[in-house]
């Protein structure tokens, strides 16, 4: 069993552990959501990427969490390609973003999976 070395190795969220994702475990993620009849909304951000304290040290606070929506949400999707094309449609817009797809549930009205579906090199 290998210890991950916490040190210069920023990990993000869900799935941040295993390799990058190949096209075609993309698709397959966003099938998942798609089956599930969450809507895929996209979500990028230039800056970190990940959570981080800089302008509050009390507890529960995070700054970072909030990242910056692509175009609006993809109400009533049903082929997983469209989606994530749009994923390099982000990664041309600014090159150096992270990008990552969210799975929201409209009938609960939650979040219910997030994860990175694209590091910028050097991440």
């Amino acid at each position: 069993m290998q210890v991950w070395p916490p040190l210069g190795l920023k990990k993000f969220e869900t799935l941040s552990y295993l390799p990058p994702l190949t096209t075609e475990q993309l698709l397959a993620e966003v099938n998942y959501l798609l089956v599930k009849g969450w809507i895929p909304p996209l979500e990028f951000e230039v800056k970190d990427g990940f959570v981080y304290r800089e302008h509050d040290k009390s507890p529960g606070y995070y700054d970072g969490r909030y990242w910056t929506m692509w175009k609006l949400p993809m109400f009533g999707g049903t082929d997983p390609a469209q989606v994530v094309n749009e994923v390099e449609e982000v990664k041309k817009a600014p090159p150096d973003a992270f990008v990552r797809f969210i799975g929201f549930n409209d009938k609960r009205e939650v979040q219910c999976i997030s994860f990175i579906a694209y590091k910028p090199a050097g991440y």
